[in-house]
């Protein structure tokens, strides 16, 4: 079994996630998805941008966050585009950089009328090997390359694009159905000819724009794993995304476990599942989307029964209606809202207040010194997040102030 290859998850939430049209992530909002997606057992995470001013901090504090322990077992993975340029600035703001993505356009559509003459074919592949070669020399572990638009690709230049990133040094091809438009049946025969010829890893990377984005995700993988090569899907939480979004990580894992014919793919061993319902229900909260009704796993109807015949069969063996246990996903507990009394800790708060806060969580500080400076870290995140913080925010800073101070300092 251990021979046999796995497939692993690679969250795009702090990067595609973010470049959804009208909402956002803080940069404390971002370091928590982080925290979550490595208590989740998630392989990689896409946290950011290197080459954009306004993530540095944030990025290199998560890297010291790996440093420390924080981010104990998930690797961070930062997005570029495959240019020499961007790869010497990211490592130029981020020496500590291990991951990295390099994207380039491989459609017939998108060197014509996107590039415009600036790159042709032969110029893409030149321009995507100098790139990879440039940023191993300079330290990075790890490179995935991503064929944008591989969807739309032709076959024979999708092969030769990836075997050229093989021989200069890549350790994956991203496959990127960036319009959504391909379906299970398209995409498994696509990834099977790629893999056949290029014997790499082979990364999914997904759109939802015909409703088809898991099953094409979970179809790529099969694909790649009937090929002998291991499989990176790459996720969201809620399947958050650019227009219609990308595959939702819980939806990926669950149809990894129960989908009819999986049972034979190996999912890798580290993924908790019983993280999905905190890490979508705070995601949800930091997005500000709530969470459909009807969403897989962790919406409020997931596991709701009212028609007499479901509701009878239910009961009398949850299996007759539930293809998969709501614990699985740490679902079950009653959650308690407080109706008395509130003390909250906001930009405005003032030290007996912030302490009683700081007391309900069993936190305690070494001295009235310490105190204060994480009432104005506290102060500055409410600032920082425009929305009050919950509870493990608030841990986070106390437990780690000083990285807490790099996460909200930005600088034009």
């Amino acid at each position: 079994m251990s021979n046999k290859p796995k497939v692993y998850l690679i969250d795009v939430t702090n990067r595609d996630g973010v470049q959804t049209s009208r909402i956002c992530l803080s940069k404390l909002q971002k370091t928590m998805i982080n925290i979550y997606l490595n208590d989740m057992g998630v392989f990689q995470s896409e946290f950011g941008f290197p080459v954009t001013r306004h993530e540095t901090n944030y990025l290199n504090a998560n890297l010291e966050l790996a440093k420390k322990g924080a981010l104990s077992s998930i690797k961070l993975e930062g997005w570029v585009r495959a240019t020499r340029e961007d790869v010497k600035t990211a490592f130029k703001l981020l020496p500590q950089i291990k991951h990295l993505n390099l994207s380039i356009s491989t459609s017939d559509q998108m060197i014509v009328h996107k590039f415009k003459g600036k790159l042709d074919h032969h110029s893409v592949i030149k321009e995507m090997t100098e790139a990879v070669k440039d940023a191993l020399k300079l330290g990075a572990e790890a490179i995935g390359v991503n064929a944008e638009d591989a969807s739309r690709t032709r076959m024979d230049y999708l092969v030769e694009f990836a075997l050229a990133a093989k021989e200069a040094g890549a350790s994956r091809i991203r496959y990127c159905d960036t319009l959504g438009c391909d379906t299970p049946f398209s995409i498994y025969e696509r990834i099977k000819s790629l893999a056949e010829v290029v014997r790499m890893p082979i990364e999914i990377h997904g759109h939802n724009d015909l409703g088809l984005v898991i099953a094409n995700s979970i179809a790529g993988a099969k694909a790649a794993n009937d090929c002998g090569v291991d499989a990176y899907i790459n996720t969201c939480v809620n399947g958050m995304g650019e227009r219609a979004g990308n595959a939702d990580l819980v939806s990926v894992i669950l149809a990894m476990k129960y989908g009819s014919g999986m049972q034979g793919y190996h999912l890798d061993e580290k993924i908790n599942l019983k993280m999905a319902w905190k890490i979508s229900k705070y995601a949800s909260y930091a997005f500000g989307v709530p969470i459909p009704i009807n969403q897989p796993g962790v919406g409020s109807n997931a596991f709701a029964h009212e028609s007499g015949i479901h509701a009878d069969g239910a009961l009398k063996d949850r299996r007759n209606y539930e293809l998969y246990d709501y614990e699985e996903l740490g679902r079950g507990e009653p959650e308690i809202i407080e109706t008395g009394r509130k003390i909250t800790a906001g930009e405005y708060s003032g030290i007996k207040g912030f302490r009683n806060v700081y007391e309900k969580l069993e936190v305690e500080f070494r001295d009235d010194e310490e105190a204060t400076k994480v009432l104005e870290l506290v102060r500055y995140a409410n600032v920082h997040n425009q929305k009050p913080l919950v509870d493990d925010e608030l841990k986070f800073i106390a437990k780690y102030p000083d990285i807490a101070r790099k996460i909200f300092t930005m600088e034009p």
